[in-house]
């Protein structure tokens, strides 16, 4: 019984990180710079101070567009 308990906590353990991991992302609204520039509406990660979860970070890859990090 203690295994299967300690199988079931781990599981949840791990379903939650990943839940936690999937709505890392913001949805930015367009807007115009101060130059008059249109910047249309898009994604960007969630800002923490860990640069290496952000999509531009080299072995991640952007889920909207598809493009590969290429930052270290």
């Amino acid at each position: 019984m203690k295994h299967i308990t300690g199988f079931l906590i781990l599981v949840f353990y791990f379903l939650f990180l990943f839940v936690s991991q999937a709505n890392a992302y913001v949805r930015v609204r367009s807007y115009f710079r101060s130059s008059g520039t249109y910047v249309q509406p898009h994604y960007r990660t969630y800002s923490n101070s860990y640069k290496f979860d952000n999509w531009s970070y080299r072995g991640n890859v952007n889920p909207f567009n598809g493009k590969r990090g290429y930052k270290w």
